[in-house]
This record gives structure tokens, sequence and C-alpha cells, in this order.
């Protein structure tokens, strides 16, 4: 990898408001560097998990601490006007509740001593084609589920020797499978439970197979029961979260975590820390140019993704040195190149 390169795409996917172009690039820097020399760096090879663990290895290793965390979590950066193809195609996006077409991308975030570092992404890509019976429209579909790429992230951490204790995720990845991958590698989760989720309180209720949906259960706010999930042979602890929406209404969540040495009031903090993923999501589409690129090509569009990534990462270095939020950074920028503006327009106005 071109290591100046990548440093001057990532410096410009920062610096620019506008669409990010090579032609926009090249005439960042005066064209000094040309927009096919920007083209032949994104097209040279493909840029993998395996890159950026590279780049940010040694930044990990200054922050790890054996409390720290690993978040999984997935998110979509809508593409509506992109030709479809296996990496834009369409994606069910919980939030909205419906399909949207965009990149739909699996993230791995380390989060340590106030730092969150990405240490991993997979692409979710969708490369087979078929007809839906019902609707007789033509459909995508992954070689791999999600699942599976978070357990393949999870054991190249620990492959990369990352030192943590939890690892967090929501409720599409709280799996029996998943669960059961992290505790043999003795570590433990920390995972939101959907409503349905079904529950036991004792080893009784457990073996005669009387469970509950753990929505029923009701729990107070940071309230903790143990149970036992049903499929899943460990004790847990059940943690109840209730919480004001922006609408005024009440909201819940259940949460369930594998480390009984915890509290509520434990768990809820533990919790806390998977918005980390939220605010690097949020980073990424709005700070690095993640949506702003017209790259056509299927290797083009996953490395601008994989340099929107870096990008974010170069921001936290900057929070840590500066002590400014990732927003505070860009719009110091933005005030900047303003000013910039404003003095140039004030010389050409004179000259006239």
């Amino acid at each position: 990898m071109n290591q100046d390169f990548l440093d001057l795409y990532t410096d410009y996917l920062i610096s620019t408001f506008g669409s990010a172009t090579a032609t926009g690039l090249a005439s960042m820097v005066s064209d000094t560097v040309s927009h096919d020399q920007v083209t032949r760096f994104l097209s040279e090879r493909d840029y993998t998990s395996r890159d950026l663990w590279l780049q940010v290895k040694s930044t990990v290793r200054e922050i790890e601490q054996p409390a720290a965390v690993l978040i999984f979590d997935d998110t979509i950066q809508e593409k509506p006007w992109t030709d479809e193809s296996e990496l834009i195609c369409w994606h069910f996006d919980h939030c909205q509740n419906r399909t949207v077409k965009g990149v739909n991308l699996l993230n791995a975030l380390y989060h340590s001593d106030g730092i969150s570092v990405p240490v991993d992404f997979r692409l979710i890509r969708k490369p087979w084609q078929f007809c839906d019976v019902a609707t007789r429209r033509l459909k995508r579909a992954s070689e791999v589920t999600k699942n599976e790429l978070l357990q393949e992230m999870f054991l190249q951490a620990l492959r990369n020797q990352l030192v943590f204790r939890y690892v967090f995720m929501d409720s599409w990845f709280a799996s029996k499978d998943n669960f059961e991958l992290i505790l043999s590698k003795s570590k433990h989760f920390v995972a939101v439970l959907k409503d349905n989720r079904l529950v036991a309180l004792s080893q009784a209720d457990q073996a005669q197979g009387r469970f509950v949906r753990v929505d029923s259960l009701q729990l107070a706010d940071k309230q903790a029961v143990r149970g036992w999930l049903k499929g899943f042979e460990h004790e847990v602890l059940l943690v109840g979260r209730v919480f004001t929406n922006k609408d005024g209404s009440t909201g819940r969540l259940s949460l369930v975590c594998s480390d009984l040495t915890c509290d509520g009031e434990r768990v809820a903090e533990l919790h806390q820390k998977r918005w980390k993923v939220e605010e690097y999501h949020k980073s990424l589409k709005s700070n690095a140019a993640l949506a702003k690129s017209p790259t056509r090509t299927l290797r083009t569009q996953s490395n601008h993704v994989f340099l929107s990534i870096c990008a974010v990462f170069k921001l936290e270095c900057l929070k840590r040195v500066h002590k400014l939020n990732h927003f505070a950074l860009r719009a110091k920028l933005y005030v900047e190149a303003l000013q910039h503006a404003f003095g140039e327009l004030r010389r050409l106005k004179a000259a006239a």
C-alpha cells in the first residue's frame, strides 16, 4: 500500500465538504497529484481488514487494557442513485423498518480508555441472485450470514492478541452460537435481547421447559435477575433498562450479561459504552465522506469505504491530542475554510 497516498486521500476526506472525487483531490493539491494517480491508487488492489489492522495496531497497543470492550454492529449507508451491484444493493434497515438501497457495513470497534478504534470490518456482499417465488422479483443473497462474519471477526481479534474482557452486540447478533463462542474463549458478552426471547428464572423451570417472554418480566430500570435463555445452558444475568424517548414515550430494553459478578448498575454502565459504535457510524457518514464518492467499480467503491474508516480513525487520533470531538474538529476546519474564502473574495473585489 502507498502510505503517502493513503494519508493524502484520508486527509482529503476529512477536509472536503462536498463530493469526494479524484479531480477534487487533484485540485486541492494544485495538481501536484493527478486525478489519474488517485484513480490508480483506488484501483490497484483490494484493501481489507488486514490493512486496517496494520494502520491501527500501534494505537491499539498504546491504549489496550484488560477491561476494554469489543463492540460489534452494522450500519447501512444509503446510495439510492448508484447502480445496483453485489455491494450496493437492498438491505433491511431495522431503524427504518424497511429495505433500503446502499452499502451494508459490519464493524468491530475497540473501546478502551475513552478511545474508540475500528479494528475490523466486513462489507456485506450479495453475489447470489434468485427469483422470489411469492413476489416474482429478482433478489440477492449473501454467501455467509452476518453472524458468521461476526464470529470470524471475533476470532481474528483473538489472533491479533487484542486485549479485552467484554463483547457488546445488539439483538440482531444475540444468538446462541455467538454466546457459546465468546464464552469458550474466556470472554464475556453484554447484548440486547428481542422482546420475544424466552427465559426461565430457575433451573427447575428450565428443566421442565417453563419459559416466558423476557418482556413479560417487566424488570425495573437496572433491575437484575438470574436466569437461563431457552437453548442456552449457561446461567446469565437479565437486566432491565427503562428510558424516555425523544417524543416523551417510555422505552424498554432487556439486556443479557454472561458475567455473573456484575449487578444491574454495572451492566447498565457497560451497555452505555455500546453507544460508542453509534457515534462511530455517525462520524463515518458525516465526517469521512462515506456516501460522497462517485466511484463506479466494486473495487474502488469498497476501497473508498476502507479509506473512510481510516479517516475516522485519524479523527480519533486528533481527538486524543486536541481534546475535541470529531464534529468539533470538522467545524474548526470549516470555519478556517470560510475565513480563507472570505479573504480571497475581498482580494478579488479589491483588484476589480
